[in-house]
């Protein structure tokens, strides 16, 4: 069984036909689905989705993009997590590509979330993009080693991965790996301790080889995860294995199907 980390199945494109995206999970060994929350606004949204299955979870957070919504507070964050299918606080993190002008405020929002995270018990969804110092520093002061989490869709070189995986976290790849040009993810991929990784979609973005440049779904993990198993030199199956045994290791509220 493969477990898809982080996709956004809220998203009209994939929302609009859900029965069939839970349909090609099934067909192509992918037991879960992790349904990220990106605002409050659409936090119903999130959270009417997973709970149309058990195979799915939802997390609570807001993104670093975006900027023209509800902030959360941590006793918000921590009320939110509290029903049995949120499994993690995110996405949470810091974006200085998108963000360039407001880096303070996206610091501070992110303290917030490793706060809540702390206080619920419950790990974190970090995204990082031209960050990665911030990301780890403020991951280190506010004691996130305490509670853990994945570093989502991971680009960054195996000097950020060791120091990221030294703090607890998990790094979780995305079809991003099976692209020709990725010798940076696929070097990571290759070093990381195998109890350590995860895989995921970003669906609807980042579809892999051979879908790349369409829409992506959950069904499409299997590539990710073939990918590494080739690099790695290990068969899918023990890729999937120790992909999903690390998956209910690091979200210990989510329940296996």
């Amino acid at each position: 069984m493969l477990v898809d980390s982080h996709c956004h199945l809220d998203f009209p494109d994939l929302a609009d036909r859900l029965p069939d995206v839970l349909q090609r999970m099934q067909e192509n060994g992918v037991g879960c689905a992790v349904c990220i929350g990106v605002n409050l606004e659409d936090h119903a949204r999130v959270m009417a989705v997973a709970e149309q299955d058990e195979r799915l979870f939802a997390t609570v957070g807001v993104h670093p993009e975006y900027t023209d919504v509800e902030e959360p507070t941590a006793d918000r964050l921590v009320e939110l997590a509290s029903h049995p299918k949120i499994i993690a606080i995110g996405e949470t993190g810091l974006d200085y590509y998108w963000q360039k002008d407001k880096p303070e405020w996206q610091r501070a929002r992110f303290r917030t979330h490793i706060e809540a995270a702390k206080r619920c018990g419950k790990p974190l969804v970090v995204h990082t993009r031209d960050s990665a110092a911030d990301t780890l520093r403020l991951l280190q002061e506010e004691g996130a080693d305490t509670v853990g989490g994945v570093m989502h869709c991971f680009t960054e070189d195996w000097e950020i991965g060791r120091q990221a995986l030294d703090l607890g976290f998990y790094l979780s790849f995305s079809g991003i790996v099976t692209f020709k040009n990725a010798s940076q993810v696929k070097e990571v991929a290759q070093k990381c301790p195998l109890d350590r990784i995860l895989v995921e979609t970003d669906s609807p973005y980042l579809a892999p080889v051979p879908y790349r440049g369409k829409p992506n779904q959950p069904a499409y993990v299997m590539h990710v995860a073939e990918e590494i198993a080739r690099l790695r030199g290990l068969s899918a199956e023990q890729l999937a294995d120790a992909t999903t045994d690390n998956f209910f290791r690091l979200f210990k509220h989510a329940k296996r199907p």
